[in-house]
């Protein structure tokens, strides 16, 4: 396994299906689920136990799509708003990568380095992380800290 941790945002860190009327609102090209969304988990643990890791050699980075329903524009709204919500919310974290793609990219073919972990909480995703390890959101916190290389 490679020394990089990647995740995934909605659904995972981000809960973007806890904002009240998110999928009409991405219909309409709306991108304030993706700043409304709360994190959904310890931020503070999360943020601490990224710094540790990237102290030690981990590249840190998110690998997250932007919305099925989109044009070039609203993916590129989407970018930004999910930049500025990790900015906001894991403001001391320095991520190495950031890779916000368009709906349904092979999240394998984005990431500098693939042999990686990957937390998502989409099966079919992990199930295709085959170079590397992959982790549903819930052991984030668990995986973290018994990391060792």
């Amino acid at each position: 396994m490679a020394k990089a941790i990647y995740f995934d945002m909605d659904g995972t860190i981000a809960d973007l299906y806890g904002v009240e009327d998110w999928l009409p609102k991405l219909r309409a090209y709306d991108t304030t689920p993706y700043t409304e969304a709360k994190p959904m988990l310890h931020f503070a643990t999360l943020a601490r136990l990224l710094n540790k890791r990237q102290r030690e050699g981990y590249i840190i980075g998110v690998i997250s799509w932007g919305s099925k329903c989109a044009t070039p524009a609203y993916d590129e709204a989407v970018a930004e708003a999910k930049r500025a919500w990790l900015a906001k919310h894991l403001p001391s974290v320095k991520w190495d990568e950031i890779h916000i793609t368009p709906y349904g990219v092979p999240k394998s073919e984005v990431a500098d380095i693939p042999q990686g972990i990957l937390f998502d909480d989409n099966t079919d995703i992990r199930n295709s992380w085959a170079s590397g390890v992959a982790y549903e959101p819930s052991a984030i916190l668990e995986v973290l800290k018994t990391l060792t290389y």
